[in-house]
């Protein structure tokens, strides 16, 4: 036996160590290993997912206009209206209807129907929650709001009564008169007390830019409206949109007037008792186009006037309730502010605290509204003119 193998042989146990601490250095390696195969098809799993997502063709919102023969469609792409007709299998021919929108990828496929997608700008439309203003709140015109309840708000509250008499409801009611006067105040009190949804919009974010944009937020407006039912369409401004229509041939004017006739055939889709009400507002009813004014769109013109005498003492006395009055003679101010609207007389109101704040005053005093009403009257006197206050 060499020297070597007398070597190990006297010691078995320091082989026995060294034998165990390369066993615990491969086991160590094998689960470092294993980490990192972890890891890499961790990496290599979302690699894939995002190459996936870049090869996966896009797809595009399209509404079908038409449902032709022999298994073809007619679209219109949502967002540059092109239109195209394209061949669909036996089974989705038979499902597609006209107005439905659909998913369509680049060699202008039909992958899916979808659901109603409302623009943004429609969707902010829609009142979340009912206005808290109430009929108390609006001094006077009390035949004008019985006019207006009696066509909005009572079909949706007491249909059963209209049933019984057989009378079909005002279609659609629009409120004229001059700035100020409460036209917009009584379409949140209506809004308050019908317990339906309220969809509120100025004509002026029907006016856009690109050909066909404003006839589908119309559509897609009335869609959410009957989606949404029982529910009120409340048009601020109409004018913006619904002004007589002239052959000046801008684009800019045929836009217009394509908006005010999509606007138009949505009127007169509805139903003489259905769950969707419309009225509108304006300060310019001489402007409007006569289609929008006959009877079957607006059944009800109400004209909402400067408050009179016996107004003018409510409405003050709704904005004086909460302020702290010391020997105010309201009838005197009533007799000083003729001709004023009520956006008129809850500035004077404002402005009589706000000067009883100036003084660092116990309370508001007769003085205090001598001078708001001077101050309020004579910007008025600037801002307006006899022949313009009517329209501005």
């Amino acid at each position: 036996m060499s020297t070597m193998d007398e070597t190990i042989g006297s010691n078995p146990g320091s082989e026995h160590d060294m034998l165990a601490l390369q066993i615990q250095d491969l086991k160590a390696q094998i689960l470092d290993l294993k980490l990192k195969s972890e890891l890499a098809e961790k990496e290599l799993a979302q690699l894939r997912k995002e190459n996936s997502q870049l090869k996966r063709v896009p797809l595009f919102v399209a509404v079908v206009v038409d449902v032709l023969e022999k298994g073809e469609v007619y679209l219109r792409q949502q967002g540059n209206n092109q239109e195209y007709v394209t061949a669909v299998n036996e089974k989705l021919h038979r499902t597609l209807k006209p107005g439905m929108k659909v998913a369509v990828n680049n060699t202008l496929s039909i992958v899916k129907i979808i659901g109603n997608i409302f623009d943004s700008r429609i969707r902010v439309m829609e009142l979340e929650e009912q206005p808290d203003v109430t009929f108390e709140n609006v001094g006077g015109l009390g035949e004008e709001i019985e006019e207006v309840r009696e066509a909005v708000e009572y079909p949706l509250t007491k249909p059963e009564i209209y049933e019984r008499i057989g009378v079909e409801p005002p279609k659609g009611i629009l409120l004229h008169g001059p700035p100020g006067t409460g036209k917009t105040l009584i379409a949140k009190a209506v809004a308050h007390n019908s317990n339906a949804r309220f969809i509120r919009m100025s004509g002026s974010e029907l006016v856009h830019k690109y050909i066909g944009e404003g006839a589908q937020l119309v559509r897609e407006l009335f869609i959410l409206a009957r989606e949404r039912a029982p529910s009120i369409v409340f048009i601020d401004e109409i004018d913006a949109i619904g002004s007589m229509r002239t052959h000046d041939g801008t684009s800019g004017s045929a836009e217009v007037q394509r908006t005010l006739m999509q606007l138009l055939a949505e009127m007169d889709g509805f139903g003489n008792r259905g769950n969707v009400r419309i009225m509108a507002a304006t300060n310019r009813i001489d402007m409007l186009d006569p289609a929008l004014l006959r009877p079957g769109r607006f059944d009800r013109i109400i004209s909402v006037p400067l408050p009179d005498e016996g107004s003018r003492r409510e409405i003050l006395k709704i904005h004086t309730a909460k302020l702290t009055l010391s020997d105010v003679d309201l009838e005197a101010i009533v007799g000083l502010t003729g001709g004023a609207t009520g956006a008129e007389l809850q500035a004077i109101a404002r402005e009589a605290g706000m000067m009883a704040v100036r003084r660092d005053a116990e309370a508001v005093e007769q003085s205090d509204f001598l001078a708001a009403i001077k101050k309020v009257r004579r910007e008025e006197r600037q801002t307006f003119t006899p022949d313009t206050r009517m329209y501005l």
